[in-house]
C-alpha cells in the first residue's frame, strides 16, 4: 500500500488555493490537511500537523512566507509559489524543492511536486538552473523583523531597533527596554537594514542612527556610542569613518 503523504497549502489568494488543490487531484498519494491564509496560521499548522510538504506563497498577511520558514520547528520539504521571482536563489538556499512562478502551468506543477516525492525517497534534487541564473536580489530591505521566543513569535518594526549584537552564529536584537535572539548573521541584517537608517560601527554591532545620543573618544582611534536608551556600544576605526560620512561632521 503506497504511503499517504501529508500536504499543507499556505496561500492568501483564493484562486491560487484553487489551483494547487486541482493540480494536486493528479497525485492521488498526496493529502491535503489544511489550507492557510497567513503566515501565523501557517506557522501554527506546520508545527502541529507536521506535513511532509508545503506549497507556500512569499506575500503573506501578518508575516512572509521567508520570515515563516525561519520560524518553523517541523521541516517539511517546501514548494513556494510566488510572482516574484527575485527570491529564488534565498529559497533554494534555505533548502526549498522548488520554487513556481506564478501563473505556472500543470507540467511544471507537476515537475515540482515530483521534484518533492523523490527528495521525500531519499534522492537530491538541483535548483532549476533558469531560476539560479536569474539576477535575485534576495537582499530586499525590510521594514521589521519577526523573532520567535519559545511559542511567541514577536514581530518587531525596524523603528524600534536601537542596535544588533552579533554572538557566534546569532544576533541579539535590543528595543528599548527589551531583547531578542535570533540565528542569523549581522551581515545579514547590514544587508537587509535600511541603509540610510543603520549603520555598522564595529564587526559586532550595527546601530540605528536616529538612536544615537552621543559619541565620545574611549582611547585613541576608539569610540563609545551611547544610545537613546543608554546602551553603550564601541566604535571601531572604520566604524568612526562611516558614522563621519552619515552624520556628515
Amino acid at each position: 500500500m503506497e504511503k499517504k503523504i501529508t500536504a499543507i497549502i499556505v496561500e492568501d489568494e483564493r484562486l491560487a488555493t484553487e489551483l494547487l488543490r486541482n493540480y494536486l487531484q493528479s497525485f492521488p498519494q498526496i493529502n491535503i490537511d489544511g489550507e492557510y491564509s497567513d503566515g501565523f496560521s501557517g506557522i501554527m499548522a506546520i508545527n502541529s500537523k507536521k506535513p511532509d510538504l508545503i506549497f507556500l506563497d512569499i506575500r503573506l498577511p501578518k508575516i512572509s512566507g521567508m520570515e515563516l520558514v525561519e520560524l518553523i520547528e517541523h521541516k517539511p520539504e517546501i514548494i513556494f509559489t510566488t510572482a516574484y521571482d527575485k527570491f529564488a536563489i534565498r529559497a533554494f538556499e534555505m533548502n526549498a524543492v522548488d520554487y513556481l512562478l506564478k501563473p505556472f502551468s500543470r507540467d511544471r506543477f507537476n515537475t515540482a511536486v515530483q521534484r518533492a516525492l523523490y527528495r521525500m525517497a531519499g534522492g537530491e534534487s538541483i535548483p532549476p538552473a533558469e531560476l539560479m541564473a536569474k539576477d535575485n536580489d534576495a537582499n530586499e530591505q525590510v521594514d521589521r523583523l519577526v523573532v520567535k521566543n519559545k511559542n511567541q513569535i514577536y514581530v518587531i518594526p525596524a523603528e524600534d531597533i536601537y542596535y544588533l549584537e552579533a554572538q557566534d552564529d546569532y544576533v541579539m536584537i535590543y528595543t528599548e527596554n527589551e531583547r531578542f535572539l535570533k540565528q542569523k548573521t549581522l551581515k545579514s541584517f547590514e544587508n537587509t537594514l535600511n541603509a540610510k537608517a543603520f549603520i555598522r560601527v564595529h564587526r559586532s554591532y550595527i546601530v540605528q542612527i536616529d538612536k544615537i545620543s552621543r559619541l565620545e573618544l574611549f582611547e585613541k582611534e576608539s569610540y563609545h556610542l551611547t544610545l537613546g536608551n543608554g546602551a553603550v556600544v564601541p566604535t571601531s576605526k572604520s566604524g568612526y569613518k562611516a558614522l563621519k560620512s552619515a552624520l556628515r561632521f
